[in-house]
C-alpha cells in the first residue's frame, strides 16, 4: 500500500536490503556486460574503466572511485553504493532499483534516459547531474546537497526532498507526480517553475520562488 505524506501527496516507497554474503571482488577490471552477482568492491580504483551494460546484483560498492567510468546502460539492482567518489562518470540509460546511494562525492555524472526505482539518495553533495530524460519512481533524496540538477523532460513520480539543499534546479518540461518538494531548503529553481502542477511546496517556499514565478507570468512587480 502506498503511504501518503501530509498534504496528500503520496509518499515514495523505499528500497528494502539485505545484502548476503559478499564475495571480494577479485580485481581485473570491469568488463563491459559483465555480470557481478554479490559482490563487494571495497575502495577499488574504477576510473576509467568500462563497465557498460554490466549487471550488478545484491553488490556493495563502498569508497570506489568513479572517475570517466562508463556505466551506460548498467543494472544496479538490490544494491548498495556508499560513498562514491568521481568527475564525468557515465550512467547514461542505466537502470537502478532498490538501490541505496549513501555519501556520494560526485560531479558531472550523466544519468539522462536512465530508470530509478525505489532509489534512496542519502548524504553526500551532487554536482551537476544530468537526469534529462529519466524516469525516478519512488526516489528519495535525503540530507544531500544537489547542485543544478538537471531534470529537463524527465518524468518524477513520487519522489521525495528530504532535508536537502537544492539549488539551480532546471525542470523544463518535466512531468512530475506527488514530488514533495517541502524538505528542500534552500528550494531554487532557475528553470521550468510552470511544471511544478504536480508538486507540493511549503507556504515559505512559495513566497522565495514568487520572484521565479512572475517572471514566468510575465508580471512585473515594482515599488514596495
Amino acid at each position: 500500500m502506498v503511504r501518503r505524506a501530509a498534504g496528500g501527496v503520496k509518499a515514495a516507497r523505499r528500497p528494502e536490503l539485505r545484502l548476503p554474503e559478499l564475495e571480494a571482488y577479485g580485481g581485473g577490471g570491469l568488463e563491459p556486460d559483465g555480470d557481478y552477482d554479490g559482490v563487494e568492491f571495497q575502495g577499488v580504483e574504477l576510473g576509467g574503466q568500462d563497465g557498460g551494460g554490466a549487471r550488478f546484483m545484491d553488490c556493495a560498492l563502498t569508497g570506489c572511485a568513479l572517475d570517466e567510468t562508463r556505466l551506460h546502460r548498467a543494472r544496479f539492482l538490490d544494491s548498495v553504493l556508499t560513498a562514491p567518489r568521481g568527475v564525468g562518470t557515465d550512467m547514461s540509460e542505466a537502470t537502478l532499483r532498490d538501490v541505496e546511494l549513501l555519501d556520494a562525492r560526485l560531479g558531472g555524472t550523466q544519468l539522462h534516459g536512465c530508470v530509478l526505482e525505489r532509489v534512496l539518495i542519502r548524504g553526500g553533495k551532487l554536482d551537476f547531474l544530468n537526469f534529462r530524460g529519466a524516469r525516478l519512481k519512488d526516489v528519495v533524496f535525503e540530507g544531500c546537497v544537489l547542485v543544478e540538477p538537471d531534470f529537463g523532460g524527465a518524468s518524477l513520480e513520487r519522489v521525495e526532498f528530504v532535508d536537502c539543499a537544492l539549488t539551480g534546479a532546471d525542470f523544463t518540461t518535466a512531468a512530475l507526480t506527488d514530488v514533495d518538494l517541502r524538505g528542500a531548503a534552500p528550494l531554487e529553481i532557475t528553470r521550468g517553475i510552470d511544471r511544478l502542477s504536480g508538486a507540493v511546496i511549503s507556504a515559505s517556499q512559495l513566497l522565495d520562488l514568487a520572484p521565479v514565478l512572475a517572471g514566468e507570468l510575465g508580471i512585473r512587480v515594482e515599488g514596495g
